[in-house]
């Protein structure tokens, strides 16, 4: 197949795909920790990187290669590398980008784990500075001699604000830097970062390629050579991930183009439902005309996903409206086939000083909601019967 003539969906299917000589239709799970060598003369031409092969699946496994060859395909890349979770991925793609003595731009609003990963570089001798990227003023002023990196979202987690990924990969790109997009929320069915000028592409693989909350997963695309790199690194640290997870995100990545119509189809009901609603201060999300960067989203992505953020009226009802959803689950993730709720303040982004949480636009009143498959007027009632309960 060449999938460069095919459609996403046809691609999401098909690239990368092992048939073996068994006639399976579906890739196999390699589920092997060591593989055999032919003889000596051939372990010491693997070993010595002078024959390509399988040697161990802490360094290639052949059902994660098919994950990765499938990502490096739908996100237009020429390479990928499978982890064993999103951050896994987000800190090999940083080492592998930065060393000590370097300077790292990276947006304020991001996943707070990532937040906390950055805070922590300076133990490394790496500089960080937190800026707001979609302000382009801001983002040339925070440059530095020795900035090698800008890392952010778009749509920012769990804000919804959007950065200019073109704009920002021509400034950084003139400096001799290196940009890094996390594609988690749109994935490349809405959004190709490298298309846009981002030089490496992060997801957390657990979300919406994964789709179904099943499993762990987190994928690094890039350049062929990027991509070699942050393998050497990858296998030092040890974060591969397991042949099965791998064969869960593929089984998953073939329905991505259904799944994302439908979360985005059920998001926009959900958001003009809110819109509407007196206990609902502001509903952010990209696909509403209101949202601030409206036309920024319809130029870099071709959908605006299934989350969405809403500030309620007073922060002191979030606890009771949380607890008192029936259909929506209140977990940490997203992404999933099931609608998931979320208080930022209090779990993802609990870890960000609340000054700076405040500041950054992660107020008390903040929900994060992923908008699920089920049947819209559903997710409707409860959000609805849920809001009821505080009037």
């Amino acid at each position: 197949m060449n999938s460069k003539k095919s459609g996403f969906s046809t691609r999401a299917i098909h690239s990368g795909e092992k048939h073996e000589d068994t006639g399976s239709v579906t890739t196999p799970i390699y589920q092997t920790a060591p593989f055999k060598f032919k003889n000596a003369a051939h372990a010491s031409d693997l070993m010595g990187g002078r024959e390509k092969g399988y040697i161990y699946s802490r360094g290639l496994n052949p059902t994660t290669e098919v994950l990765e060859k499938k990502m490096a395909d739908l996100e237009d890349g020429e390479a990928a590398l499978a982890q064993t979770t999103g951050m896994a991925a987000i800190c090999a793609a940083v080492f592998t980008s930065v060393k000590g003595g370097d300077h790292v731009i990276a947006d304020e609003v991001i996943y707070g784990s990532t937040y906390d990963l950055f805070v922590g570089l300076k133990d490394y001798g790496v500089d960080v500075t937190f800026t707001d990227t979609s302000d382009l003023r801001n983002v040339k002023e925070a440059f530095r001699p020795n900035t090698k990196l800008v890392f952010f979202e778009s749509p920012a987690n769990p804000t919804m604000k959007l950065t200019d990924i073109k704009a920002v990969s021509d400034i950084a790109h003139e400096k001799g830097a290196k940009v890094m997009v996390d594609n988690t929320f749109l994935t490349p069915y809405l959004q190709k970062p490298l298309i846009l000028g981002a030089d490496v592409v992060v997801h957390s693989a657990t979300k919406y390629l994964n789709g179904h909350g099943d499993t762990l997963g987190g994928i690094i695309v890039g350049s062929s050579d990027y991509i070699k790199s942050a393998r050497h690194t990858a296998k030092n640290f040890g974060g591969s991930i397991t042949p099965f997870s791998s064969w869960l995100i593929i089984r998953g990545m073939k329905t991505l183009p259904i799944r994302m119509d439908r979360h985005n189809q059920n998001a926009m009901a959900v958001a003009k439902f809110l819109q509407g609603h007196d206990l609902i201060k502001s509903v952010i999300y990209p696909g509403l005309p209101e949202h601030p960067q409206y036309e920024l989203g319809r130029k870099q992505a071709s959908g605006a996903g299934g989350v969405m953020a809403f500030l309620l009226e007073d922060a002191k009802d979030v606890p009771l409206f949380l607890d008192s959803l029936k259909l929506c689950t209140l977990a940490v993730s997203l992404g999933e086939t099931a609608t998931l709720i979320q208080h930022p303040a209090t779990m993802t982004h609990a870890v960000v000083p609340r000054q700076d949480r405040i500041r950054y636009g992660i107020s008390d009143e903040l929900i994060r909601l992923s908008v699920g498959l089920e049947d819209v007027r559903d997710i409707i009632h409860d959000l609805e019967q849920a809001l009821e309960v505080n009037q």
